[in-house]
């Protein structure tokens, strides 16, 4: 692992990353690393969403810098990791098989898991597949990555809460295509040539970005914009490599495994009105896993940042340190 950025910043700021690096994984992938908090503490690792978005600067907030040993990575094709959207080689297993290089790789014996999501996606199957290997886990919006989900958020409510959007987004597609609008994306934004994937993809990001908000600022898509020369958002294009492949597991595999979670407790966040993880997953989940615990965040949807729910998640992660400790 060796550093391709600076390393040990300044440690005026109690959030700056103790080290940033890169790993190289295999199959021509590096996935970026950045450690945070202080040698020590408390570890811990923060998955991030999508798939195929990347970690933020916040993100290494959410962890008391006096507390935490916290590592937050890209995943294989995101965010700063490289190749850049690279798909090959890139499955849930090489997602779990990288974790498992980054925690030989700082020493830690166990470790927490935070992710929200896709990012609680990973959390649980790499939970499922080492649980030895974790401490705690602390979910936001429980995602199990079946294709049944996408599919309740984008057929289901969507049209029962944004009917207009609803029209926007299978504007898009032949008559032929809606029979099975959602494979029929999956298709447009694989598609090599940009005068398919490029409005599909814009327009899938910004139908699933209205879902996400409780109070979004706009619930139609700019229908003229989505041909436009603009960058392109990354996240679709891993999200239906992973959804159209199943995110590379067996059907209803983390709910038919959530027997090996049993004695690692955990914490899951969740928004009240998350159209695309709503609680009934969550509930779901901690009725096989009993040593969860739901905290609803009433008023709240499906990000991060709606009203709330941030707090929570930090909240959460303190008292699972506690818990551990």
């Amino acid at each position: 692992m060796a550093p391709d950025v600076d390393v040990g910043r300044s440690r005026t700021d109690p959030f700056a990353p103790l080290t940033s690096e890169y790993l190289a994984v295999g199959d021509g992938h590096e996935v970026y690393v950045e450690s945070v908090g202080r040698v020590g503490g408390i570890p811990a690792v923060y998955l991030h969403g999508g798939p195929g978005s990347g970690c933020q600067a916040d993100h290494r907030r959410l962890f008391d810098p006096e507390r935490f040993h916290a590592v937050l990575f890209d995943q294989r094709g995101a965010g700063r990791s490289r190749p850049k959207g690279g798909r090959e080689h890139n499955t849930l297993p090489h997602l779990i098989a990288d974790m498992e290089a980054i925690r030989e790789k700082f020493g830690f014996e166990r470790w927490m898991m935070v992710g929200g999501s896709w990012g609680a996606t990973l959390a649980l199957a790499y939970a499922q597949a080492h649980p030895d290997r974790v401490s705690g886990i602390v979910l936001r919006a429980t995602f199990l990555g079946t294709v049944e989900e996408i599919a309740d958020g984008f057929l289901n409510s969507l049209p029962r809460l944004y009917p207009g959007l609803a029209d926007d987004f299978l504007s898009l597609l032949t008559p032929d295509e809606r029979a099975e609008p959602l494979h029929a994306y999956f298709r447009r934004i694989l598609d090599p040539d940009p005068a398919i994937h490029g409005p599909a993809a814009r327009a899938w990001h910004d139908t699933e970005r209205i879902l996400s908000e409780h109070g979004p600022s706009r619930t139609r898509l700019d229908l003229e914009a989505l041909h436009s020369s603009r960058a392109l958002p990354a996240s679709p294009f891993m999200e239906a490599h992973y959804f159209s492949n199943n995110s590379f597991m067996k059907p209803s595999q983390l709910m038919a495994e959530a027997h090996r979670l049993a004695g690692i407790p955990g914490i899951i966040v969740q928004g009240r009105y998350d159209l695309l993880c709503p609680p009934k997953t969550s509930h779901a989940l901690a009725s096989a896993w009993r040593d969860a615990e739901i905290r609803i965040v009433e008023g709240a949807g499906h990000t991060l940042y709606d009203p709330g729910v941030r707090d929570a998640v930090m909240r959460a992660i303190a008292d699972m340190a506690s818990k551990i400790k």
